[in-house]
């Protein structure tokens, strides 16, 4: 009976004897809580691999929205490098055009200034010619023959109206 002497022994009982009667009254409560347990992590599981999932669709929608607007960027560049040629080829058409008119505007100008300065230098050759025919006329012509000049000039009109 030295077995019942020892505290070793007494320890055992008592924690064999503990033991039992967790088994017996606390077994569905442990189990409850255990099972709760469970439950409560296979949730956060399920929660988890849904935000996942729907994580995953975000980044791939966010991904091809990422592509639909460089393929879009790409075609707006595209777009104005073909207005911005299309716009250079219109702007050196218009300036060839305008050197054109220019040109001709100027030649044109040119040809007026040419008519004007021939139509005064007549003009100036005429009054001169006129001048120069009056002095010669006033220097060797006198009173009488003059007056024959008159005579005939009135009768040369006469004649012509009558």
């Amino acid at each position: 009976m030295e077995m019942f002497q020892d505290s070793a022994t007494w320890v055992l009982c008592s924690f064999l004897i503990f033991c039992f009667v967790m088994w017996k009254f606390g077994k569905d409560k442990v189990l409850a809580l255990l099972d709760k347990r469970i439950e409560d992590i296979r949730k956060e599981i399920e929660t988890a691999e849904s935000l996942r999932v729907e994580a995953q669709e975000l980044l791939a929608q966010y991904q091809r929205k990422q592509r639909d607007a460089s393929k879009e960027a790409k075609q707006i560049v595209e777009t104005a490098k073909e207005h911005a040629a299309e716009i250079q080829k219109q702007a050196e058409k218009d300036l060839k055009d305008l050197a054109k008119r220019r040109e001709q505007q100027l030649s044109e100008r040119l040809e007026r200034m040419e008519q004007n300065a021939r139509q005064e230098i007549q003009a100036y050759a005429a009054e001169l010619a006129v001048k120069a025919t009056s002095e010669i006329i006033s220097r060797q012509m006198d009173e009488k023959t003059n007056e024959n000049l008159l005579n005939q000039s009135i009768k040369e009109v006469s004649g012509r109206l009558g």
